[in-house]
């Protein structure tokens, strides 16, 4: 049988590393695309050779995933190593964006700017249509393949310096509803996830960041946040042929996070 590929955007931290591990465990050949400074190639390089170590092959690309002259010339390129039908598994987990108020503050912040919030959309949102329209027309995904889009209750709730990722959140989620419908008749299955509160670097960046964990944690009924690892083995189960009627829904990966709070 060919080997099936999982295509991580987003891959070097938090949710996309977990998922990159977890399916390479599975026998999965994994691309990685990742946007890192030179301070992180040690990190990466000690990945990838961790991934390379469960037998299958592993190709990671440092690049702005946003950028359409890169995406196009990554994707025939990729289109040759994976062949037709290859990637079973689009992982879509950029955190990128412009975390700042809408309309000017008391401090000076002067409300987030016109470049910005384009900005934050079209790396956070957008560019889920743009990967996998690439993948279909392409045909490097078929049926049974399985697109996975990493959301937040940011989506539904108003935090502090959030708006501008809130509203990427909220374009991801319709964007997937939208693709689950017209990728259906070709087997694919399109689902965002929102996982719980969890430490990775992209919380870090969100102000107020040690208040969320807190209430996080307090929330959830498990007594703990959700971690990488608590997402990444639903992702391995959620691609199984068995779940090709699920499609088109937001789904909680929160341990009863969400509910309970």
């Amino acid at each position: 049988m060919t080997r099936p590929w999982a295509l991580i955007l987003g891959a070097s931290s938090g949710f996309g590393e977990a998922v990159a591990r977890a399916f390479a465990a599975q026998g999965y050949g994994i691309i990685g695309l990742h946007l890192d400074r030179r301070a992180a190639a040690e990190h990466v390089a000690a990945l990838v050779a961790d991934l390379e170590s469960c037998g299958g092959p592993v190709r990671f690309i440092n690049m702005n995933a946003a950028d359409d002259e890169k995406r196009e010339a990554t994707l025939d390129e990729l289109a040759l190593l994976v062949g037709s039908g290859g990637v079973r598994v689009l992982l879509h987990s950029l955190a990128f964006g412009t975390l700042t108020s809408f309309v000017p503050q008391a401090d000076g912040r002067k409300g987030v700017s016109r470049k910005q919030l384009e900005m934050t959309l079209d790396v956070m949102a957008h560019s889920l249509v743009y990967w996998t329209q690439g993948l279909v027309r392409r045909g490097m995904m078929g049926p049974g393949g399985r697109i996975f889009a990493m959301t937040s209750a940011g989506s539904h709730r108003v935090m502090p310096d959030y708006g501008p990722v809130s509203a990427a959140k909220a374009a991801l989620e319709s964007h997937c509803r939208q693709l689950a419908v017209e990728l259906a008749p070709q087997g694919i299955t399109v689902n965002a996830i929102l996982a719980g509160v969890t430490d990775t670097p992209a919380l870090r960046k969100i102000p107020g960041n040690e208040r969320l964990i807190e209430l996080a944690t307090r929330a959830n009924p498990h007594g703990r946040l959700t971690r990488p690892e608590d997402v990444a083995a639903c992702l391995v189960e959620l691609a199984r042929p068995g779940t090709g009627w699920l499609t088109g829904n937001v789904l909680r990966v929160d341990g009863g996070e969400d509910i309970s709070g």
